[in-house]
């Protein structure tokens, strides 16, 4: 138990690095490893608790460019959401939503290639991406890449965007620890992992928020996206 948790401490620094200057992307490489460790049902939860303190970290450290309109826009739409399906995955067959997760890991991958430059969305709309986030959030474990580029479509850069985003995932993933407590899925094991990775994972939230400003953004997110199709290929595989 002791090795497992070095290496998911190990693998929840590196990701919350790159999810602090990436934005996005920590939380779905995330859960192939999480699932390979402890399992589907345990690695969700777990991995939420986990996002929770890294959205928490970049908050904090780019609180002075958030932009707290979209935040609450975004909220509306993806708490009821997060709460319902959160409650979904108790019940949840295991082995097709794998196999899901691994389809909706290469579509962003498609999605982010064929609109590299969306239109601006409106206010309202994060309205409808908060709500499409809250749903598919508590399912499959994270959708950062697949609103990110919303967010980047608003115009919001560096700080703002970092703080803006993280905000958004922070309302999102409360919502999904209420709704898996509710559904019995808080067990002693997934609180003693979350809590367990907490310390890896701010470290590496402030190690991304020092490297911004001095590693290319486009490398990271090429570097997202591999992760991605192989995390998918893997899921469709079954593994």
């Amino acid at each position: 138990m002791v090795l497992t948790l070095v290496w998911a401490s190990v693998a929840a620094f590196a990701l919350a690095v790159l999810s602090g200057v990436a934005g996005f992307g920590g939380g779905v490489l995330l859960l192939p490893v999480f699932t390979g460790l402890f399992g589907l049902r345990v690695a969700v939860p777990a991995l939420t608790i986990v996002q929770l303190s890294s959205n928490a970290g970049r908050v904090w450290l780019n609180r002075r460019e958030l932009d707290r309109r979209l935040i609450g826009r975004f909220a509306i739409g993806a708490v009821p959401l997060a709460v319902a399906s959160g409650l979904l995955l108790a019940h949840a067959p295991l082995s097709p939503l794998k196999r899901l997760l691994g389809v909706f890991l290469l579509a962003v991958v498609v999605w982010r290639r064929a609109n590299p430059h969306p239109k601006p969305p409106s206010d309202e709309a994060f309205i409808a991406v908060g709500a499409a986030s809250g749903f598919g959030s508590a399912l499959l474990g994270s959708v950062g890449p697949l609103t990110a580029p919303f967010f980047l479509a608003k115009g919001l850069r560096r700080a703002a965007y970092l703080g803006t985003e993280a905000a958004c995932a922070l309302t999102l993933h409360s919502a999904k620890i209420a709704a898996y407590g509710a559904g019995d899925l808080l067990t002693g094991q997934v609180l003693l992992l979350g809590v367990a990775l907490i310390p890896a994972t701010l470290a590496g939230a402030w190690a991304g928020k020092r490297l911004v400003g001095k590693i290319s953004d486009k490398v990271f997110v090429h570097l997202v996206e591999a992760g991605l199709v192989v995390a998918g290929l893997l899921f469709l595989a079954g593994l």
